[in-house]
This record gives structure tokens, sequence and C-alpha cells, in this order.
């Protein structure tokens, strides 16, 4: 356009001052005047030379506006010259002295009436011109305000290659992505129809320019004397004449690379003007694009994270839950489900005073209002199950990085188990230190006792008409045997080992116990009740052993039933074989059930007549009697409610390979 404006300026105005000035004022044409016409040959050898130095480029343009602007002014004098005439011939014939009205009304009628013809014509010619290309153009704008609702970022690019490689019919064209925060540095994103290897030096995309162009043109990619040795190098290689900026926030977020058409020519100014309105849309979108991979890569890492911290909250072998300011119930793990005995589900966003008993709720409003983390040791918490289950607790605030308490955090160890078997190995303790006593106490007792046995006798049978000291010697005959028995025991209660195991039939050890207390079941009033499996599987016992097991625990049974009762015994078959003995007499006080195994313990404390005192040796003989069997034995009680005996015994091997 400047080779256009300066050559019609030097050729008009020696034509205007030397010819038509001088014309107008009345000279006639003389030589000068006439070789000042020569000048206007300037014309169309700068419109010339523009296209030959352009390539044709915008050419298109030229006569395509020339054609909507002429056909413009065409259609608007004719309608200027209609409107102003049947304006002025309705004005005068009903106002005939206002024509300079009508006029001038006409007059601005038609000016504002030319845009829209224009834009009318234009829209036509760019129809005629571009024919399918034409429904492109137009709807590339609308293309460019919509590429914010696509975040997937290399759909994105490809879609915009696909619709400006169709609508400019450009074969070469390539996206270049900013990659540093500080620096501008650019690589290639997005690429079609050109192929580049190696390492490119695109730092011409960003070096600064003393020119404010909106976008960079190079006309032969192969000679740029102003570019560096390596730009010139990537510019040639890459073979691209154009490239616009696409910023977002005053920032080149990308460059748009486009070569020349598939015919060879380049592209007109009101392409170029149409892809830099483009490249605000695209930069737009790509740092949306960006922004909302940003935050996918962000939401899947904190999603792994929360993963990652969940699973060790679910692979811990401790009940956690935690609890939000208002003791509401936000995190429950698989471990408290199991221990609990209530799934997750349920105990979720329930406050914790309606899921847990109010002796734990009572405690934990106790301990939580103290700072730092507070403990209960050895609590007993009930279960939804019916199950009473020994628990360590913990209850620490929890916090924020910022050190804000948000709640609660309760961590449960359940130590049941182990609490059993410390007292199992407490009892093995006492076991085994009475056992080394009762050896030696029993073997020491044996004879003293056998002489008084002996010397009682003798004077019993000298003394028969002697009813009253014959009394006094029955009794220390009766109290002798008393003593032989507990030295028994003693003796029985120290054989640890030694005893021979075979294939034993639980229901027949239990049957023949029975046949042996039925007598003193009757004179008691007892009732038993018996309820064997049928085809109980072996185990490996000691027949004598265990009948000794039962005995203890029917005699047990039969002394807190004085006034008569029911014995139920029962025998049942699975992983274990197990017998339940059960009985309806005045039960076990809560403070005496931790110490029915210990020696000499024994709550018979009031003999009746025809009575003993319990020895105290009776439980603790059947637990270590149980523990050589390698079963387990349980105890449930409640003042008068009877008591029940629970007894585990593993399977023999050749019933568990049946």
């Amino acid at each position: 356009m400047k080779w256009v404006t300066r050559g019609t300026i030097l050729a008009i105005v020696p034509y205007t001052l030397f010819y038509v000035v001088p014309y107008l004022m009345g000279s006639l044409p003389g030589t000068g005047m006439k070789l000042s016409v020569l000048s206007l040959g300037l014309l169309p050898l700068t419109f010339g030379y523009a296209i030959f130095r352009y390539r044709l480029m915008d050419v298109d343009l030229i006569f395509k506006r020339g054609v909507v602007y002429t056909l413009s002014a065409a259609a608007v004098v004719g309608m200027y010259f209609g409107l102003v005439a049947g304006v002025a011939t309705l004005v005068q014939m009903r106002q005939p002295n206002t024509g300079r009205i009508g006029l001038i009304l006409a007059v601005v009628v038609t000016a504002l009436l030319f845009d829209p013809v224009r834009k009318w014509i234009q829209d036509r010619v760019d129809h005629l011109f571009y024919r399918t290309v034409y429904d492109y153009r137009r709807t590339l704008l609308e293309f460019g305000r919509e590429l914010g609702s696509e975040t997937d970022l290399n759909a994105l690019l490809s879609s915009v290659l696909d619709r400006l490689s169709r609508t400019l019919a450009v074969d070469r064209i390539a996206i270049f992505l900013r990659t540093g925060d500080e620096a501008e540095q650019f690589v290639i994103a997005k690429s079609a129809g050109m192929s580049h290897a190696g390492n490119l030096d695109l730092s011409f995309l960003s070096a600064p320019r003393p020119e404010p162009a909106g976008h960079l043109f190079f006309e032969n990619t192969h000679q740029v004397p102003r570019e560096t040795a390596g730009s010139q190098d990537a510019i040639a290689r890459l073979d691209l004449n154009y490239y616009i900026p696409c910023r977002a926030q005053q920032k080149a977020v990308a460059v748009l690379g486009l070569g020349k058409t598939t015919k060879g020519d380049y592209l007109s100014s009101e392409d170029i003007e149409l892809l830099e309105t483009l490249g605000g849309y695209l930069g737009i979108a790509i740092q949306n694009g960006r922004l909302y991979a940003s935050l996918q890569q962000k939401v899947a890492e904190y999603e792994r994270l929360k993963d990652f911290n969940e699973n060790i909250v679910e692979s811990i072998n401790v009940g956690i839950m935690a609890l939000d300011m208002e003791d509401r119930i936000e995190s429950w793990n698989a471990q408290m489900e199991v221990m609990y005995a209530l799934p997750r589900w349920q105990a979720l966003t329930q406050p914790v005073r309606s899921i847990f008993p109010a002796e734990f709720v009572e405690e934990f409003y106790r301990v939580r209002q103290n700072s730092g983390i507070n403990n209960l040791y050895k609590f007993r918490l009930q279960t939804p199950a019916g199950e009473t289950r020994t628990v360590n607790v913990a209850i620490a605030p929890l916090v924020t990085r910022k050190f804000q308490v948000i709640g609660r955090l309760v961590i449960m160890d359940d130590i049941t188990e182990r609490v059993e078997l410390e007292g199992q190995l407490s009892q093995a303790d006492k076991l085994s230190s009475i056992g080394l006593l009762a050896a030696g106490v029993a073997h020491e007792v044996n004879t003293p006792l056998a002489v008084i046995s002996s010397y009682t006798q003798m004077l019993a049978k000298q003394l028969q008409g002697d009813p009253q000291k014959s009394g006094l010697l029955e009794k220390i005959t009766r109290q002798t045997f008393r003593a032989s028995e507990i030295v028994n025991n003693l003796l029985n209660f120290s054989r640890t080992s030694g005893t021979e195991f075979t294939d034993t039939d639980i229901n027949k050890v239990i049957t023949d116990t029975l046949a042996l207390l039925e007598h003193q079941f009757k004179t008691a009033k007892i009732q038993v009740r018996s309820d064997f499996t049928s085809g109980i599987s072996a185990i490996q016992g000691n027949p004598g052993r265990l009948q000794q097991v039962f005995l203890n625990l029917f005699l047990n049974a039969k002394d807190a039933m004085p006034g008569g009762g029911t014995l139920n015994v029962a025998t049942s078959n699975g992983d274990m074989v197990s017998v339940r003995v059960s009985d309806t007499g005045s039960g076990i006080a809560p403070e005496h059930i931790q110490r029915i195994y210990d020696p000499f313990f024994s709550t018979k404390t009031a003999p009746k007549e025809g009575q003993n005192r319990g020895t105290g040796l009776g439980l603790s003989v059947t637990y270590g009697i149980i523990q050589e069997h390698a079963g387990k034995i349980r105890v449930e009680s409640n003042p008068g409610s009877g008591t029940t005996f629970a007894l585990d015994f593993p399977l023999s091997r050749k019933a568990m390979h049946v």
C-alpha cells in the first residue's frame, strides 16, 4: 500500500499542478502542460511493481473491495436520486415551501443506507470470490469463540490445524507452545504438512523486534539476514512465512506458524487480520487447556495421595475413626468394622453418642476436654453383637498443617486376645510354681499322714466300746483322708508330662463320668440334660485325665445348686470339638471370676453337713489338664443366673484328614 500510495501521489500531483490547475485558470494546453501528462504513467507502474513485489497477495482483496465500493456507490447514487425525487415530489405536494428540508432529509437517509448496502454487497461478492471457502471464513471467528469450551489441549490443537488448513487452503502449518514461565521459550507442539528433525533454534519467536508488528512475515525463508545463524537455519527448515502470536494476559502463550497456500500464493492482509483475531481466542483457549490439564494432574495427584492415605488407614491393624467438631463420625476404617461389629455405612455421619455405649461416651467426653493425647487402658467395650472387647483407646485432636483443630482422632487397639493370652501365661506361671511346690509338699506330707491314719485306725479298733472316743477318732480319720485327698490332688497337679494320648471319644468320656455321679445327682435333686452330637470327631487325649476334668466341673456344678437344679451338657463338632457345661446355680461373682483358676482359691467357705470345704485345686487341675490337651476353657457367669464352662479341643490328625 505504501508503493501504491506514493506512486499515486507522484503521478497525480505534477499532473494536477502543471495541467489541471492552469487549465482551470484558462490557460490553453501547451508543450509543458502536455508533458506533465507523462507523470500519470507512474500510476500503472507503481501498481504493477507493488503487485510484482508482493506476489499478488492482496490484488484479489483490492479488486474485491473496489467492486464492492463501486457497486455500493452506484446503488446508493441510484437510490439517492430516486429517493430525492420521491421525497421532493411528496414534500412539494404537501408543503410547497419546504423543498430544502426535504432535500436534506433525503441526503441523510441515503447516507445512512450506504453502509448496510455496502455490507450486503460485500457479503455477496465474498460468496462469489471464495465460493466454498466462504462458509469456512464466515465460521472461523465463531470457531475461535468456541475454542474455550475445549479442555483437551491435544484435541484443541488438532482442531485448530484442521480448521485453518481447510479455511485458508494452507498445506504447511504449525503451533509452537511456550514452555518457560520466565523467559519465552517455544517448542513445536503440533504441525501438519511438514517434517522437522533435530533441535531447532526457535529464539527468533521471542526475540525483541524494533517494529511493533502484530506478526512476523518472512517473504523468503532462505534469506533472513537480520536473524542469527541458528534462527536462519530453523526458519529455512520450517519454511513457514507467517508467525502469528497467540496472547493471553499480555503474554504470548503460543505462536501460530503458516506457509503459503496450496497454490503457492501469499495470504492476504484480510487473512492475516483474521488470524490475528483468532490468535487472541486461541491464546486464551490454550491457557485454559493448560490450566485444566494442570488442575486434572493435581486432582489425580490428590486422588492418588488420598487413596494411598486411605489404604494406609485401612491396612493398619487398629481401629481408627475420625470425628468432626460436633463429634460426628467422618471416617471408620475396616478394622473398626471387624472389632466393633458395625458396618461403615451405619456409623458414618452419626454422633458418637448414638453408636457407642454410655460408659464409653462418658469416658470420651471426660478426656476430650483435655489437651494433647489421652489414653484409656484396657477399657471393656460392649459391641452391638453382644461381645465384650478389651481395647486400648487413644483420643487425640485432629489438626491441619496450620495446627488448627478440626476434630478428634480416636484409635482403638483390640487387645482382647492379648489379655486372654497374658492371663493364660500368668496362670501357667502360677501353675508351674505351684506344681514345683506341690511335688515337694506331697511327698513330705504323705508319710506323716500314713502314720496318723494307721495309728488312728488301730486306736479306733481298741476303743470300739467308747462312743465318745470312737467319734473323735472317726473325725481324725475323716480329716486324715481329706488331707490325703489334697496331697493326691497336689501330686496330680504336679504331673504335667508323661501322660499317654490316644484318639478319644469325648462323648464316651462324658457319659462315663455322668454314670459315676448318677447317684449323687439323684440325691442332690439335680436333673441332667445331655445333647451329644452323634459321630463326633475324635481328639488326641487321655481319657483318665479328661474324666478328671469333667468330674471337677460336674461336682462344682452340683455344689453350686444345693437346692437342686439342672445340669446341661452339650457337645458339637466343627473346626474343634466343643463342650458346654451349664448349671442353674448361684453363679460366680464378677470379682471372683478372674481368680477361679488360681490354686487354693475357693468360694466354698461355709460347708454344709456332709460337704467338705473346697480345696481350691479342682479348677486349677482342670485348667492344667486342658492346657496339656492344647485346648481352651472359657467361663460365662452372672450371679443368680448360673454358670457355663465352654471347652474346645483340637481334632486329632486322623480326624482332620477325614
